[in-house]
């Protein structure tokens, strides 16, 4: 696995949702704050994101992605002004049009997240991300968009699998997307970094392995010292560190999402033994595995 997918699955539960919204003439609605990630694409016409955090209002066009990855309350409207006017999404009436050529479609949808750990790069991403759809910008991005276009009509065959998994590819490419335009945040500098791309993805390749600061700086081809400074300068934390907090984080996925048994998710996270991965995991989140797993079954 890289890195922005095991930074993407670890978070990720559930399957994503979605709503197609067709709205005209004077609208205004309200998205309450979630848990998880919110997003939407503008299949037609245009409209207006106004975050609740208080950042500047965002307009949006057609063919135009916004992914909220914090799940920040905002609204949508024909206009950026009184937003007071707004109604929940979930009372939106939905028209077919307002007969003022206005029109406006969106797919708005949310992605289930499990903040409990968060992955450095994911919790860097700021409030708002918006793509607009620029001509020869991001064309995987636009391909996911025109594709997830086409799947909207449930009645198209196999569309129910189609769509979630669209959905995820688009969480992929709006991430990616965000990666390449950032111009704030360390982790798009952290992964156009040789040195520590190398280290990074051979720790997420093989977490469980017997790595040490040698066998590491060895697999990035460069020396202790130098793997020692740039990785540390760039991640914000030293390479050991990092694989000890990325290997409980493993744990605690595998406690979320099977039934294996203590001794089999501390084999594959790299530890000798329950005991070991007890110790290490209580002292990361402040409870034991077997309450972890209590926890996040009830969640």
């Amino acid at each position: 696995m890289d890195v922005v997918s095991d930074a993407i699955s670890a978070v990720r539960t559930g399957r994503p949702s979605s709503n197609r919204l067709r709205v005209g003439g004077s609208w205004c609605t309200r998205l309450a704050p979630y848990e998880g990630a919110g997003f939407h694409v503008v299949l037609a016409g245009g409209c207006w994101l106004v975050p609740e955090t208080g950042g500047e209002p965002v307009t949006l066009g057609a063919g135009d992605v916004v992914l909220l990855p914090h799940g920040a309350g905002h609204v949508l409207a024909d206009s950026p002004g009184d937003t007071a006017r707004a109604v929940p999404f979930e009372e939106m009436r939905r028209p077919d049009g307002g007969g003022d050529g206005r029109e406006v479609e969106l797919l708005c949808g949310k992605y289930r997240l499990d903040r409990s750990r968060t992955h450095p790069l994911m919790a860097e991403l700021p409030e708002v991300v918006h793509l607009p759809n620029r001509v020869g910008r991001h064309p995987e991005l636009r391909s996911a968009v025109d594709l997830l276009a086409n799947e909207l009509d449930e009645r198209r065959p196999g569309s129910c699998l189609a769509l979630p998994s669209l959905l995820d590819l688009l969480l992929i490419y709006m991430v990616r997307a965000w990666m390449s335009e950032a111009e704030t945040g360390s982790w798009p500098s952290v992964l156009s970094d040789p040195v520590t791309t190398a280290a990074l993805r051979a720790l997420h390749s093989d977490p469980a392995a017997p790595w040490t600061n040698d066998r590491l700086a060895a697999a990035a081809g460069v020396s202790r010292a130098t793997l020692a400074r740039r990785f540390t300068a760039l991640v914000g934390r030293a390479p050991m560190a990092y694989l000890t907090w990325w290997r409980l984080t493993l744990a605690a996925t595998r406690l979320r999402d099977t039934d294996d048994s203590l001794a089999t998710v501390a084999r594959e996270a790299g530890y000798g033994s329950p005991y070991a991965l007890s110790h290490a995991f209580s002292r990361e989140f402040g409870v034991t595995p077997g309450k972890y797993r209590v926890g996040a079954g009830s969640s």
